[in-house]
């Protein structure tokens, strides 16, 4: 059932907010008893404390989860099991969707429409997708000399910890925890401090599921105290991380320094969009480079900002480009008509805003460039289309996570695709085109773990999602993921 404005907050003010860990099946407190604020990016307004957890809680939860997995109560339960439980965990989440729905649109500021509509359901949806998937995987058995027999068995790994990034609390933590906790692993999770409550909730769930106390985890604080411990932590066997190239970087490191545990880490992205002049619907490819560059504020990691367009329909697309991007217009979050929320903090609105206000001196605004007061918050920016900037200039090259994209012409094939790919990362593309070889030609150029034809940002819980170069390696979704969590043991039996 849709809500109005004045129903959704009214159903924000009667939610409550516990920003304390989850461990082995219950809240604590940080042992330092300090806490962050936390406050509602579009209104100001403090909603929680977020407790600012180190060692000692990792230290905490990581046990749990290693006792939980030695004693087999998950991990050696059956995947007739682990699916009942988290079908019954999918069937919990969707029961208390809209709580799910609040907490993020509060916490990050995304409108509550969308995370109602996608991020809650679509969560849930893939809790089952991997329930319904584990009893549907095979072992090998190989073929072996005469007297003897081989099995091939997929293993899960242990004690996983899982980093969440804050532009898709719920639906982040949910890659990672549903593939992981399929496959029999225990788990603890670092979620955002800008963006905690709905792990949290989820957390608490999963015990209402009958998933064992120490299964899954949650400590809340700074990703320089929880998130390095578990990086080096010595008994967490496998992270998963989504976030920053920079901070990437950094597990890396901290693996190497500690237990060489294994690693999946979804990193940044600046992706491109190439418009070809024998695109078959150029209205259509305007309006899908606005869902591209500025949905969820433009907070996406596959954001395809940087959009380039054959000279001869370039002026054209611009003209429609800008109409389509009046759709995501900045209001209030609980509005359900509102186009765009807020950003996650106004000091990352700051940054956002300085590089707009960089653009503008070194380039041409084309629509939007406006940071309107909402609230009495400054944290919302107007969806802002940059040109005739230098192939340099930050708007091309540096990930800015924000409603900005930036538009360029181009006269040829071979010099779209030379643009497209000059950047280090490589998470996603799309194209624009009638013409069936161009799709197959060009596709096969870009160097991108999804290229998208003929729409922008494709996913799917059937394909996997990840990149190459500095956007990191491994697989989010489809039976793929599976394998980050999981790994081959050979059991060989000598008969003569």
């Amino acid at each position: 059932m849709s809500r109005t404005f004045e129903e959704w907050k009214a159903a924000a003010a009667a939610l409550t907010f516990d920003g304390r860990p989850f461990i082995n099946g219950a809240r604590v407190a940080a042992s330092s008893n300090s806490t962050i604020e936390k406050r509602n990016p579009a209104t100001g307004e403090v909603i929680s404390q977020i407790h600012d957890c180190g060692e000692t809680e990792v230290d905490a939860a990581v046990a749990a989860a290693r006792a939980a997995y030695e004693s087999g109560v998950w991990s050696r339960a059956g995947a007739g099991y682990r699916r009942e439980r988290l079908l019954e965990f999918a069937r919990l989440i969707e029961a208390r969707a809209e709580e799910f729905a609040l907490y993020d649109s509060i916490d990050m500021g995304k409108p509550v429409r969308e995370a109602m509509a996608i991020d809650a359901p679509g969560s849930a949806a893939l809790y089952r997708f991997y329930g319904e998937a584990i009893e549907k995987q095979e072992d090998l058995i190989p073929v072996t000399p005469p007297g003897s027999t081989a099995l091939v068995t997929r293993e899960p790994l242990g004690v996983i910890a899982v980093i969440v990034a804050w532009n898709y609390p719920l639906e982040i933590a949910t890659w990672k925890l549903a593939p992981a906790l399929a496959a029999g692993n225990t788990v603890v999770v670092k979620p955002p401090v800008e963006a905690s409550h709905s792990t949290l909730l989820l957390a608490e769930i999963a015990i209402e599921a009958g998933i064992p106390a120490g299964v899954l985890n949650v400590v809340t604080g700074r990703g320089s105290k929880v998130g390095k411990a578990l990086g080096t932590h010595n008994d967490v066997d496998m992270l998963a991380f989504t976030g920053s190239t920079e901070v990437a970087k950094q597990l890396q490191q901290y693996a190497g320094q500690s237990n060489m545990k294994r690693l999946a880490l979804e990193a940044g992205g600046k992706s491109a969009n190439l418009v070809f002049a024998d695109c078959d619907d150029l209205q259509l490819a305007a309006e899908k480079a606005a869902f591209g560059s500025f949905y969820n504020q433009g907070e996406i990691c596959s954001a395809n900002s940087r959009v380039f367009v054959e000279r001869s329909v370039y002026e054209e697309f611009l003209t429609l480009f800008a109409a389509a991007s009046r759709a995501y217009f900045p209001g209030d979050p609980l509005d359900p008509e509102t186009g765009c929320g807020s950003l996650v903090s106004e000091a990352h609105a700051d940054t956002v805003w300085a590089t707009i206000e960089n653009a503008r001196r070194d380039g041409t605004i084309v629509s939007g460039g406006n940071r309107p007061v909402i609230n009495g918050s400054q944290a919302f920016i107007e969806p802002t289309i940059v040109t005739d900037v230098a192939a340099d200039h930050e708007v091309h090259t540096r990930e800015i996570f924000g409603p900005v994209a930036v538009v360029t012409p181009f006269d040829t094939e071979e010099e779209a695709i030379a643009k497209a790919n000059e950047t280090p990362y490589g998470l996603a593309a799309s194209l624009w085109t009638g013409s069936l070889r161009r799709a197959h030609r060009v596709s096969e150029l870009l160097v991108a773990g999804t290229v998208s034809v003929n729409t922008v940002d494709a996913l799917g819980f059937t394909t996997p999602f990840g990149g190459f170069k500095q956007s990191g390696f491994g697989r989010d979704l489809s039976i793929h993921a599976l394998e980050n969590y999981t790994d081959y043991k050979t059991t060989w039996m000598q008969w003569g």
